[in-house]
């Protein structure tokens, strides 16, 4: 997204040019969402979504809840779009030897990162099915779901970055929302990605916790071996690469734990080129997980990747995880 859209969404009342389409857009949205039919797929589903554009830190997320699921002795899946890949067309299963240019970035994070067989598909449902037909999962959970009501679901959880919340509350495109604020009041929890926002009046009732983000020992790209701490990098200057909805969020991780970030901030899903690093040889180059899929052979073997798991306490969604558990085993 553009500065001056990010100016528009997050620092300005909404435009009075706008508020007409932004209003027809929540009222399509709306129409859609009753008239669609939810399919089931035999299995619980469980949606991870947001209903901002842009990232609020949804693939950690998944990441825990497929470590959670698992440790209740689940066998979860995940399914995903797969944006910015080439396939996904007809629903495939991510395997080892797919290109993040293949099945997306997210994915491919995802599959290496949990272990749980992951499928793309832009047919949530009929991922889905394929993800049951060709594996033993139990459970499913959908990388970016919440619009996509076809696909029948037991759990919504939906993220907000908690720096820049819902905006200035408009919809597309006056501001940066898929789904007006009342929305929140229908998931079944809310988590909070850092910051001091917390949820608005109509969704008081809805559990929610905040979130941070943990940073594990960086690794070397070139050969994924431990490469010592964030903070022994405190007070060095370093190029920080990211191309992901919010690169800023990865800047202020660095730059809080110490660091002199000279932030190199590209589109999310960016495709990275050898030119993209070429000039970064006066600094280590450190970059997130997500974008380490992609520049793998392109960036230099020495530069770091920044592992981040959340931290999370949240004993009410683990309460309903645990009741999804229970039912799936009676």
């Amino acid at each position: 997204m553009s500065t001056r859209l990010e100016r528009c969404w997050y620092g300005e009342a909404p435009s009075p040019l706008l508020t007409p389409l932004a209003a027809l857009y929540s009222a399509v949205a709306a129409r859609r969402r009753r008239a669609i039919q939810p399919q089931t797929v035999g299995v619980p589903v469980i949606i991870v979504g947001n209903i901002s554009v842009g990232g609020t830190g949804k693939t950690p997320v998944v990441i825990w809840l497929v470590q959670q699921l698992a440790a209740m002795g689940m066998r979860p899946g995940v399914v995903s779009r797969g944006y910015g890949g080439r396939l996904g067309q007809t629903p495939v299963q991510v395997l080892p030897q797919h290109r993040p240019d293949e099945v997306g970035d997210e994915p491919c994070l995802i599959a290496a990162r949990s272990g749980v067989p992951v499928v793309i598909g832009r047919d949530r449902v009929a991922a889905a099915r394929l993800l049951r037909a060709q594996t033993d999962v139990d459970v499913i959970v959908a990388d970016d779901g919440l619009q996509h009501y076809r696909l029948g679901r037991t759990l919504e959880i939906c993220v907000v970055d908690g720096v820049r919340g819902l905006g200035n509350g408009a919809c597309l495109p006056a501001g940066p929302l898929r789904e007006p604020p009342a929305r929140l009041a229908a998931v079944d929890f809310i988590l909070v990605n850092g910051g001091t926002w917390t949820p608005p009046c109509s969704a008081k009732l809805v559990p929610w916790a905040r979130f941070g983000l943990q940073v594990a020992p960086l690794q070397r790209l070139g050969d994924g071996q431990d490469a010592g701490s964030l903070a022994s990098l405190a007070g060095q200057r370093v190029h920080a690469v990211a191309g992901i909805g919010h690169p800023q969020r990865f800047f202020d991780l660095l730059t809080a734990a110490g660091l002199q970030v000279q932030p190199q901030g590209f589109a999310d899903h960016h495709a990275y080129t050898a030119a993209d690093f070429a000039a970064l040889t006066d600094a280590p180059i450190l970059m997130t997980e997500k974008d380490a899929v992609k520049a793998r052979g392109l960036a230099p073997d020495a530069a770091l990747v920044v592992p981040v798991a959340i931290d999370l306490h949240a004993p009410e969604l683990l309460s309903l995880l645990e009741g999804i558990v229970s039912h799936d085993r009676t």
